[in-house]
């Protein structure tokens, strides 16, 4: 059975869109990505009804706070269903460690799965002049690194980056850890206000193991179609 790489963000605060583009979409992604603009608007309710869908739900809220206010959040969080949830790095690996431990005890107290956590590194929507204004030193590949090894060391399940940092995190770390790339743009797309992005096809050439796309897919005037064409582009690499 082929194995489908694209999480489509659904980056819309309707629930009724969210549903009608996730029963659509659903067979031919590997998952349903949910982020603050649909979860500031609908909430647990939002989360729990799509759910209801048997889809995997990537939950991405990259929590970010002192390790006991994360671990809360993360713990609640597991208890839900997800596949998948997202954390910052920058929170230092006592942090990424508790978050951890939560999402297990979260998730054995309800007896489901734990779901995979993610820990996000540097945003795909800065550049190198973003990433020192805001005091990272060097390149952003190199906090990209430094923010990979702590993951690592906390045992989270994979790390979220740009497709340009893809092969260099392969490298350091294998299969460790899990590469999750945002931002990707199809060479039809607007790039929008990504800036360290590339194309479906050499996202996974660079190693990425999963893409999250979604714009060029729900804002296309047939979302379907250019789910499928990017698909197709992908099997023919």
């Amino acid at each position: 059975m082929e194995e489908h790489k694209i999480f489509c963000a659904l980056d819309t605060p309707d629930l009724e869109e969210a549903r009608k583009l996730t029963a659509m979409l659903a067979p031919h992604l590997a998952g349903i990505k949910l982020g603050l603009e649909f979860f500031m608007a609908q909430g647990l309710l939002g989360v729990k009804a799509l759910l209801l869908l048997n889809v995997p739900i990537f939950l991405d809220l990259k929590f970010h706070d002192i390790p006991n206010t994360a671990a809360g959040a993360v713990r609640e969080a597991a208890k839900l269903g997800v596949a998948y949830l997202t954390v910052h790095t920058s929170g230092g690996e006592a942090m990424l460690r508790a978050v951890m431990d939560a999402a297990n005890e979260g998730a054995q107290s309800v007896n489901k799965p734990r779901p995979k956590v993610l820990g996000v590194t540097v945003l795909t929507s800065l550049n190198s002049a973003e990433t020192s204004a805001i005091g990272f030193a060097g390149q952003p590949e190199k906090q990209v690194l430094r923010l990979a090894g702590l993951a690592a060391n906390a045992g989270l399940d994979g790390i979220v980056a740009s497709p340009l940092e893809a092969p260099l995190i392969k490298q350091a770390f294998g299969a460790t850890l899990l590469v999750v790339t945002p931002g990707i743009r199809p060479l039809t797309a607007a790039v929008g206000d990504q800036q360290r992005t590339l194309t479906p096809k050499q996202a996974l050439a660079n190693g990425a193991d999963y893409l999250v796309i979604g714009r060029p897919i729900t804002q296309s005037p047939d979302p379907l179609q250019a789910l499928l064409s990017i698909n197709q582009d992908i099997a023919a690499q």
